[in-house]
């Protein structure tokens, strides 16, 4: 096809006619307008297709070389379309559409040959052309394929020209930039909104530990006016529902004789720990269901008859015993580096001559080395009564627990240390844990030493279940397995002291775990069986009958805290009935 011209004309099909000159950065045509000269060759060039569109086209140039007579309806581009014939050269020689002279024939005579692109074809020169360009708009194509009359210009249509636009780098930058800044604003808008869930979730989280806190506080009796101040412990009155740690200590005297016993308490739930200080005149009952007291218990039956003597009348748990003779508790006080002690005497050096300086004076905030500790511990004086020197054994051990590290690891490297051997189940570890965390109470104002208070004959007083048993220990707490024995406290108001042994001997054989509660100070003239849950009132009604007493002594009321049912025998008791 000639690409020239473009139709010929103008848009309005007169004029001059337009010459093909490139394509602009978009693909698309760019034309100007032609010289006279070059008009005359387009008026030429038009006799040629008016020629071929006739009909004449028995021979000529194939400009693609097929070497045949050119089909009509036939598409050289596949556009589905035909298009206009292109002008043919003479018959003489064969024409280039460039131009250029073909297989010895001679080119036309109109000009220099036509070069599409405005340079000379070989030899000739550039027509001289006007300087003016256009774009000419797009014209619609003919409804048909009809080529119209012979003779006339042919309409050329759009789609017969091939443009390919090229890709425009700019458009796909902008369409990245606002991919991005999309992107970026939506990730914006989800760090916001995440924020905005880690400060709900915070708040919520406070929110709970400040319930929490509360709530601890409340239960464990340290909000303002919710404490038990009648048991001055800082525990609440749901003692039972409290987790405690007992250990059992006795310090063997190796020099002089005898045995001193406490209880170490660790009450978790509140925590706070205790030195529960034992009297040795302590009633107990021994594995042959004979009364005895602590020292001869300590004595006869070992640690493990003991321990489980004291779980009876206390009703606690204690999960094990420490054996610490005074040279181990002279080496644990050097090993922690010494002690500070508010010590009440002077306590002499046993091994000075007569007159000479006390081994420990009295005052405030004495050191005491490990050999001052052990002579200041295991001290009674003339005429003092054996709570004296108990009390200055909780003193020790207060002393003690303040100095001692609170890493548990540390603390078993110091129970190590000392060399003892431990009765089963205690375990190096676990007592070194244990004293760990009564150091930290101790260090903290947590801890103290309580002397349970018992009668003359061994037994417990009512205020030794109130404050010590039930609050400390948490005797009400102990609840006997289904099918343990019942125990009974038996106290003893009858004025004749032998009928304790004879009561105790037919609850024991009636089935029953016997608990002494002591003598009262003057006699009561009607016998009394009280339980506190109404689960064991068929056990008080089994208890009234062994020991012969009234069905109608039975009453529900307050029980001391070691037992599940109390009974004070009056003078209407009779042992052999």
């Amino acid at each position: 096809m000639n690409d020239r011209y473009d139709a010929g004309h103008g848009a309005d099909g007169g004029g001059a006619p337009y010459e093909l000159v490139g394509y602009d950065e978009y693909g698309r045509p760019v034309y100007r307008q032609a010289t006279d000269q070059q008009t005359q060759h387009h008026q030429q060039t038009q006799q040629y297709d008016g020629y071929q569109q006739q009909g004449h086209q028995g021979y000529g140039y194939d400009p693609y070389a097929t070497g045949g007579h050119q089909q009509p309806g036939y598409d050289p581009y596949g556009t589905g379309s035909v298009p206009p014939q292109q002008p043919q050269a003479p018959a003489h020689g064969s024409y280039d559409p460039y131009g250029a002279q073909q297989q010895g024939g001679q080119a036309p005579q109109q000009g220099a040959p036509y070069d599409p692109y405005g340079q000379s074809a070989h030899t000739g020169q550039q027509p001289r052309v006007t300087e003016q360009t256009a774009h000419i708009p797009q014209q619609p194509g003919p409804a048909d394929d009809d080529p119209g009359p012979a003779g006339t210009a042919p309409d050329y249509r759009t789609e017969q020209f091939a443009f390919v636009e090229e890709p425009d780098g700019d458009s796909e930058d902008v369409i990245d930039w606002m991919k991005f800044t999309e992107n970026r604003t939506e990730r914006r808008e989800e760090a916001k909104r995440r924020a905005r869930s880690r400060i709900v979730a915070l708040a919520v989280v406070l929110a709970l530990v400040a319930a929490g806190g509360v709530g601890y506080l409340w239960y464990a009796g340290k909000l303002p006016g919710l404490s038990d101040s009648g048991a001055g412990t800082g525990t609440t009155t749901a003692a039972g529902a409290q987790k405690r740690d007992v250990i059992v200590v006795h310090l063997h005297d190796t020099t002089d004789g005898g045995t001193t016993t406490a209880l170490l308490v660790d009450n978790t739930t509140t925590e706070q720990g205790t030195t529960v200080l034992l009297p040795n005149s302590l009633a107990l009952t021994a594995d042959d269901g004979a009364t005895t007291t602590l020292a001869k218990s300590v004595e006869d039956d070992g640690s493990e008859g003991t321990r489980t003597a004291l779980d009876t009348v206390l009703g606690t748990d204690i999960e094990g015993t420490w054996r610490l003779d005074t040279p181990f508790l002279l080496t644990l006080v050097d090993l922690v580096g010494n002690i500070e002690v508010d010590t009440d005497t002077d306590v002499p050096d046993p091994d000075a001559k007569k007159g000479e300086a006390p081994l420990v004076r009295k005052g405030k905030g004495q050191t005491l080395s490990g050999k001052m500790a052990v002579a200041y511990a295991t001290h009674r004086g003339s005429g003092e009564s054996q709570n004296a020197q108990l009390e200055r054994f909780g003193q020790v051990m207060h002393g003690i627990l303040r100095k001692m590290t609170s890493d548990p690891d540390a603390a078993t490297l110091t129970v190590q240390t000392l060399g003892q051997i431990l009765e089963p189940p205690l375990t190096d570890k676990d007592l070194g844990a244990f004293l760990a965390r009564l150091s930290d109470r101790a260090k903290g104002g947590d801890h103290r030493s309580a002397l349970l208070p018992v009668q003359d004959d061994g037994t417990l007083t009512a205020e030794a279940s109130d404050s010590v048993v039930k609050d400390v220990l948490g005797g009400t707490a102990k609840s006997p397995d289904e099918n343990a024995a019942v125990s009974v406290s038996v106290r003893n108001a009858t004025g004749v002291k032998d009928h304790t042994e004879k009561a105790r001997v037919v609850l024991l054989n009636g089935g029953f775990t016997f608990r002494a509660a002591g003598t009262a100070a003057a006699p009561e003239a009607t016998s009394e069986v009280v339980y506190a849950d109404a689960a064991d009132k068929e056990n008080a009604t089994e208890v009234a009958k062994t020991l012969g007493l009234d069905a109608g002594s039975v009453t529900k009321g307050k029980v001391t805290g070691n037992a599940r049912v109390s009974v004070v025998l009056g003078q209407d008791y009779d042992p052999g009935s």
